[in-house]
Protein backbone atom coordinates (compact mmCIF):
# COMPACT_ATOMS: atom_id res chain seq x y z
CA UNK A 1 0.00 0.00 0.00
CA UNK A 2 1.50 3.67 -1.09
CA UNK A 3 0.79 6.65 0.48
CA UNK A 4 1.97 8.27 -2.99
CA UNK A 5 -1.15 10.47 -4.83
CA UNK A 6 -1.17 11.46 -8.59
CA UNK A 7 -0.75 15.33 -8.80
CA UNK A 8 -0.82 17.81 -11.39
CA UNK A 9 1.06 20.85 -11.94
CA UNK A 10 -0.02 23.69 -14.49
CA UNK A 11 3.38 24.48 -16.47
CA UNK A 12 2.24 26.76 -19.15
CA UNK A 13 -0.46 29.56 -19.39
CA UNK A 14 -0.19 31.34 -22.51
CA UNK A 15 -2.10 31.03 -26.05
CA UNK A 16 0.44 29.28 -28.77
CA UNK A 17 2.65 32.44 -29.34
CA UNK A 18 3.21 32.86 -25.65
CA UNK A 19 3.52 36.12 -23.70
CA UNK A 20 5.03 38.73 -24.41
CA UNK A 21 4.31 37.28 -28.39
CA UNK A 22 7.03 37.58 -30.73
CA UNK A 23 6.75 40.92 -33.03
CA UNK A 24 4.26 42.48 -30.74
CA UNK A 25 4.72 46.01 -29.92
CA UNK A 26 1.57 46.60 -27.84
CA UNK A 27 1.65 48.08 -24.30
CA UNK A 28 0.68 44.75 -23.20
CA UNK A 29 3.67 42.96 -24.85
CA UNK A 30 5.72 45.74 -23.97
CA UNK A 31 4.96 45.46 -20.39
CA UNK A 32 6.19 42.01 -20.10
CA UNK A 33 9.51 42.71 -21.88
CA UNK A 34 10.27 44.81 -19.23
CA UNK A 35 9.26 42.58 -16.04
CA UNK A 36 10.17 39.02 -17.08
CA UNK A 37 8.57 37.62 -14.28
CA UNK A 38 5.17 38.46 -16.33
CA UNK A 39 6.00 36.33 -19.03
CA UNK A 40 4.39 33.29 -19.66
CA UNK A 41 4.93 30.15 -21.95
CA UNK A 42 2.50 28.28 -23.83
CA UNK A 43 0.08 25.91 -21.99
CA UNK A 44 1.24 22.38 -20.71
CA UNK A 45 0.85 20.21 -17.78
CA UNK A 46 3.15 17.80 -15.75
CA UNK A 47 1.23 15.12 -14.24
CA UNK A 48 3.12 12.62 -11.63
CA UNK A 49 1.87 9.01 -11.02
CA UNK A 50 1.86 7.18 -7.80
CA UNK A 51 5.15 5.20 -8.70
CA UNK A 52 6.99 8.28 -8.64
CA UNK A 53 7.06 8.88 -13.18
CA UNK A 54 6.65 11.77 -14.79
CA UNK A 55 3.94 12.79 -17.66
CA UNK A 56 3.16 15.58 -20.00
CA UNK A 57 0.62 17.38 -21.22
CA UNK A 58 1.53 19.16 -24.75
CA UNK A 59 5.29 19.25 -26.04
CA UNK A 60 5.56 23.03 -26.61
CA UNK A 61 9.19 24.90 -27.51
CA UNK A 62 9.29 26.21 -23.69
CA UNK A 63 9.67 22.59 -22.61
CA UNK A 64 13.32 23.58 -21.52
CA UNK A 65 10.90 26.15 -19.21
CA UNK A 66 8.51 24.06 -18.31
CA UNK A 67 11.13 21.36 -16.91
CA UNK A 68 12.31 23.98 -14.43
CA UNK A 69 9.12 24.88 -13.38
CA UNK A 70 8.84 21.51 -12.18
CA UNK A 71 12.17 20.71 -11.25
CA UNK A 72 10.78 24.16 -8.79
CA UNK A 73 8.05 21.82 -7.36
CA UNK A 74 11.03 19.44 -6.29
CA UNK A 75 8.71 16.55 -8.13
CA UNK A 76 10.30 15.74 -11.35
CA UNK A 77 12.10 12.90 -11.64
CA UNK A 78 13.63 11.55 -14.66
CA UNK A 79 13.61 10.14 -17.42
CA UNK A 80 10.34 11.50 -18.15
CA UNK A 81 7.92 8.61 -19.07
CA UNK A 82 5.11 10.19 -21.24
CA UNK A 83 3.78 12.91 -23.58
CA UNK A 84 0.09 13.32 -24.71
CA UNK A 85 -0.22 16.10 -27.29
CA UNK A 86 -4.32 17.61 -27.78
CA UNK A 87 -3.71 18.54 -31.18
CA UNK A 88 -1.24 19.62 -34.30
CA UNK A 89 -1.05 23.86 -33.31
CA UNK A 90 1.52 26.14 -32.39
CA UNK A 91 2.76 25.88 -29.16
CA UNK A 92 1.12 22.41 -28.06
CA UNK A 93 3.69 20.33 -30.35
CA UNK A 94 6.23 22.51 -31.55
CA UNK A 95 9.03 21.21 -29.24
CA UNK A 96 8.77 17.47 -30.15
CA UNK A 97 12.17 17.96 -31.96
CA UNK A 98 13.34 19.05 -28.62
CA UNK A 99 13.44 15.64 -27.00
CA UNK A 100 15.71 14.17 -29.06
CA UNK A 101 19.51 14.22 -29.60
CA UNK A 102 20.19 17.88 -30.50
CA UNK A 103 18.78 19.04 -27.28
CA UNK A 104 17.37 17.22 -24.43
CA UNK A 105 18.28 13.53 -25.74
CA UNK A 106 15.82 10.92 -24.11
CA UNK A 107 14.93 7.77 -25.84
CA UNK A 108 11.75 5.59 -25.32
CA UNK A 109 9.07 8.79 -24.51
CA UNK A 110 5.36 7.25 -25.12
CA UNK A 111 3.83 9.70 -27.38
CA UNK A 112 -0.01 9.44 -26.60
CA UNK A 113 -2.32 11.04 -29.84
CA UNK A 114 -4.91 10.74 -32.13
CA UNK A 115 -5.12 8.95 -35.47
CA UNK A 116 -5.02 11.76 -37.12
CA UNK A 117 -1.93 13.52 -35.02
CA UNK A 118 -0.33 10.07 -35.17
CA UNK A 119 -0.45 10.27 -38.92
CA UNK A 120 1.34 13.91 -39.36
CA UNK A 121 3.67 12.78 -37.48
CA UNK A 122 4.02 9.86 -39.65
CA UNK A 123 3.93 12.18 -42.72
CA UNK A 124 6.62 14.73 -41.38
CA UNK A 125 10.57 14.48 -41.57
CA UNK A 126 11.36 15.98 -38.63
CA UNK A 127 8.95 14.05 -36.23
CA UNK A 128 9.00 10.64 -38.09
CA UNK A 129 12.76 10.79 -37.79
CA UNK A 130 12.15 11.10 -33.49
CA UNK A 131 9.98 7.65 -34.24
CA UNK A 132 13.00 6.45 -36.35
CA UNK A 133 15.53 7.01 -33.58
CA UNK A 134 13.67 5.81 -30.67
CA UNK A 135 13.01 9.15 -28.89
CA UNK A 136 9.31 8.36 -29.28
CA UNK A 137 7.14 5.99 -29.32
CA UNK A 138 4.11 6.42 -31.06
CA UNK A 139 0.66 5.14 -28.97
CA UNK A 140 -2.91 5.72 -30.79
CA UNK A 141 -5.44 6.63 -28.45
CA UNK A 142 -9.29 5.94 -28.99
CA UNK A 143 -11.76 9.00 -28.08
CA UNK A 144 -13.75 8.48 -25.03
CA UNK A 145 -11.55 5.16 -24.11
CA UNK A 146 -9.33 5.90 -20.80
CA UNK A 147 -5.70 4.90 -20.89
CA UNK A 148 -2.85 4.53 -18.44
CA UNK A 149 -0.21 6.77 -19.37
CA UNK A 150 2.29 4.61 -18.61
CA UNK A 151 1.95 0.86 -17.00
CA UNK A 152 1.34 1.26 -13.33
CA UNK A 153 1.27 5.32 -13.12
CA UNK A 154 -2.10 4.99 -10.89
CA UNK A 155 -4.15 7.56 -13.11
CA UNK A 156 -5.68 7.51 -16.68
CA UNK A 157 -6.09 9.87 -19.71
CA UNK A 158 -9.34 10.16 -21.34
CA UNK A 159 -9.27 11.96 -24.88
CA UNK A 160 -12.60 13.85 -25.12
CA UNK A 161 -13.63 14.87 -28.84
CA UNK A 162 -13.49 18.85 -28.95
CA UNK A 163 -14.21 20.88 -32.06
CA UNK A 164 -11.28 23.42 -32.83
CA UNK A 165 -10.07 24.00 -36.71
CA UNK A 166 -8.40 20.92 -37.53
CA UNK A 167 -6.58 22.04 -40.57
CA UNK A 168 -3.46 19.64 -39.31
CA UNK A 169 -5.35 17.34 -36.71
CA UNK A 170 -8.75 16.81 -34.78
CA UNK A 171 -8.56 18.26 -31.23
CA UNK A 172 -9.48 16.75 -27.88
CA UNK A 173 -9.46 17.63 -24.64
CA UNK A 174 -7.98 15.53 -21.76
CA UNK A 175 -9.46 14.35 -18.73
CA UNK A 176 -6.77 12.92 -15.89
CA UNK A 177 -8.58 10.78 -13.48
CA UNK A 178 -6.56 9.84 -10.27
CA UNK A 179 -7.24 7.97 -7.19
CA UNK A 180 -9.83 10.64 -5.70
CA UNK A 181 -10.19 13.49 -8.61
CA UNK A 182 -10.36 14.40 -11.91
CA UNK A 183 -9.26 17.31 -14.12
CA UNK A 184 -10.09 18.37 -17.54
CA UNK A 185 -7.55 19.68 -19.60
CA UNK A 186 -8.93 21.33 -22.46
CA UNK A 187 -6.98 24.62 -23.98
CA UNK A 188 -8.64 25.04 -27.33
CA UNK A 189 -12.43 24.91 -28.72
CA UNK A 190 -14.50 26.20 -31.20
CA UNK A 191 -17.96 27.23 -29.06
CA UNK A 192 -19.73 26.33 -26.22
CA UNK A 193 -22.22 25.64 -28.59
CA UNK A 194 -20.46 22.56 -30.81
CA UNK A 195 -18.67 21.81 -27.15
CA UNK A 196 -22.16 21.58 -25.08
CA UNK A 197 -24.91 20.13 -27.04
CA UNK A 198 -28.12 20.68 -24.85
CA UNK A 199 -26.01 20.66 -22.02
CA UNK A 200 -24.90 23.10 -20.13
CA UNK A 201 -21.21 23.45 -18.17
CA UNK A 202 -21.85 22.80 -14.99
CA UNK A 203 -23.98 19.77 -16.47
CA UNK A 204 -21.24 18.38 -19.23
CA UNK A 205 -18.54 19.10 -16.39
CA UNK A 206 -20.51 16.58 -14.07
CA UNK A 207 -21.17 13.87 -16.44
CA UNK A 208 -17.80 13.81 -17.46
CA UNK A 209 -17.17 13.47 -13.60
CA UNK A 210 -14.24 16.34 -13.69
CA UNK A 211 -14.03 17.82 -10.14
CA UNK A 212 -11.02 20.50 -11.80
CA UNK A 213 -11.74 22.15 -15.19
CA UNK A 214 -8.57 24.56 -16.97
CA UNK A 215 -10.78 25.66 -20.15
CA UNK A 216 -10.18 27.54 -23.02
CA UNK A 217 -9.79 31.41 -21.93
CA UNK A 218 -7.55 32.62 -25.34
CA UNK A 219 -9.88 35.97 -25.35
CA UNK A 220 -11.58 38.64 -22.81
CA UNK A 221 -14.60 39.51 -25.52
CA UNK A 222 -14.98 39.62 -28.81
CA UNK A 223 -13.10 43.41 -29.35
CA UNK A 224 -10.03 42.60 -28.40
CA UNK A 225 -7.82 41.97 -31.79
CA UNK A 226 -8.41 45.05 -33.60
CA UNK A 227 -8.19 44.43 -37.39
CA UNK A 228 -8.33 40.73 -37.61
CA UNK A 229 -11.06 38.81 -38.26
CA UNK A 230 -12.09 36.82 -35.07
CA UNK A 231 -13.90 33.82 -37.05
CA UNK A 232 -10.82 32.68 -38.51
CA UNK A 233 -9.39 31.74 -34.80
CA UNK A 234 -12.63 30.94 -33.52
CA UNK A 235 -12.77 30.65 -29.04
CA UNK A 236 -15.56 31.28 -26.92
CA UNK A 237 -14.78 34.53 -25.38
CA UNK A 238 -13.96 34.68 -21.24
CA UNK A 239 -16.99 37.15 -21.01
CA UNK A 240 -19.31 34.57 -23.04
CA UNK A 241 -18.17 31.87 -20.48
CA UNK A 242 -18.40 33.73 -17.32
CA UNK A 243 -22.44 34.52 -18.74
CA UNK A 244 -22.85 30.97 -18.91
CA UNK A 245 -21.50 30.11 -15.70
CA UNK A 246 -22.20 32.65 -13.36
CA UNK A 247 -21.20 32.87 -9.74
CA UNK A 248 -19.23 29.69 -8.40
CA UNK A 249 -21.09 27.76 -6.18
CA UNK A 250 -19.54 25.32 -2.95
CA UNK A 251 -20.93 22.60 -5.22
CA UNK A 252 -19.55 23.71 -8.42
CA UNK A 253 -16.24 21.90 -10.26
CA UNK A 254 -13.04 23.90 -9.72
CA UNK A 255 -12.43 26.14 -12.98
CA UNK A 256 -9.80 27.72 -13.99
CA UNK A 257 -9.06 30.17 -17.42
CA UNK A 258 -5.58 29.22 -19.50
CA UNK A 259 -4.39 29.44 -23.12
CA UNK A 260 -4.37 33.00 -22.91
CA UNK A 261 -3.93 35.54 -25.94
CA UNK A 262 -1.31 38.01 -25.45
CA UNK A 263 -3.81 40.88 -25.53
CA UNK A 264 -5.83 38.93 -22.92
CA UNK A 265 -5.94 41.51 -19.91
CA UNK A 266 -6.37 38.63 -17.42
CA UNK A 267 -2.55 38.60 -18.03
CA UNK A 268 -2.69 41.68 -15.50
CA UNK A 269 -3.46 40.52 -11.85
CA UNK A 270 -4.25 44.33 -10.83
CA UNK A 271 -7.03 44.22 -13.71
CA UNK A 272 -10.76 45.05 -13.11
CA UNK A 273 -11.49 41.78 -15.47
CA UNK A 274 -8.86 40.02 -13.33
CA UNK A 275 -11.20 41.18 -10.41
CA UNK A 276 -14.18 40.77 -11.83
CA UNK A 277 -13.57 36.52 -12.34
CA UNK A 278 -11.75 36.29 -9.20
CA UNK A 279 -14.96 38.11 -7.79
CA UNK A 280 -16.50 35.86 -9.20
CA UNK A 281 -15.18 32.37 -7.97
CA UNK A 282 -13.27 31.49 -11.18
CA UNK A 283 -9.71 31.25 -11.34
CA UNK A 284 -6.72 32.05 -13.42
CA UNK A 285 -4.04 29.65 -14.55
CA UNK A 286 -0.67 30.54 -12.94
CA UNK A 287 2.72 28.40 -13.55
CA UNK A 288 3.03 26.12 -10.39
CA UNK A 289 -0.22 25.69 -9.58
CA UNK A 290 -0.72 21.88 -7.96
CA UNK A 291 -3.46 19.54 -7.56
CA UNK A 292 -3.99 16.72 -5.58
CA UNK A 293 -5.26 14.01 -7.92
CA UNK A 294 -5.51 11.49 -4.93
Amino acid sequence: MTDAKVMAIVLGTAQDGGYPQPGCRLTCCERARSDRSLSRSPVSLGVIGTDGSCHIIEVGRKIGDHIEIWEGTGSLEWPLKSASITHAHLGHSDGLRLLGREAIGIKGVKLHCSESMLSLIHQTPTWNILVEQGVIIPQQWGSLIPFEASPGCGFTITPIPVKHRAELSDNHALLIEGGERSLLFMPDQDSWEETLGESTIREWLTSLGADIALIDGTFWDSSELSGRDMSEIPHPTICESLELLGERSSEDPEISFFHLNHTNPLHDEGSDEYAAVRGMGWGISKPGDTYNLG
